[in-house]
């Protein structure tokens, strides 16, 4: 089993920056791929950003160029630096770790660009 705890949400200025963290804890071996989906309510959660084991990353359209996503493997975290904010990226963000047998959630950390 594993365990996800994020962290860093808030309120930003379009423009501003913010980093997120994901704290892992448990099976954490076992974890293949990472990622960090966000989701506004009533629309469809979206993937933001995905790290492999080796390091390779990928991310969506709409956030390529702006958000960086990143490990610490001696920390146990995960990382996904936002910058250049814009009041579309207003969503609850959460992080997710995939196994070769099940997938782990956190409970999210909302994100609000406003001025």
């Amino acid at each position: 089993q594993v365990q996800l705890v994020e962290s860093g949400g808030g309120l930003v200025q379009p423009g501003g920056s913010l980093r997120l963290s994901c704290a892992a804890s448990g099976s954490i071996f076992s974890i293949n791929t990472m990622e960090w989906y966000r989701q506004v309510p009533g629309k469809q959660r979206e993937i933001v950003a995905r790290i492999a084991s080796g390091g390779s990353t990928n991310y969506s359209g709409s956030v390529k160029g702006r958000f960086t996503i990143s490990k610490d493997i001696g920390k146990n975290t995960l990382y996904l630096q936002m910058n250049s904010l814009k009041h579309g990226d207003t969503a609850a963000y959460c992080c997710s770790a995939a196994t070769i047998s099940s997938s782990a959630w956190g409970q999210g950390t909302p994100v609000t660009v406003s001025s």
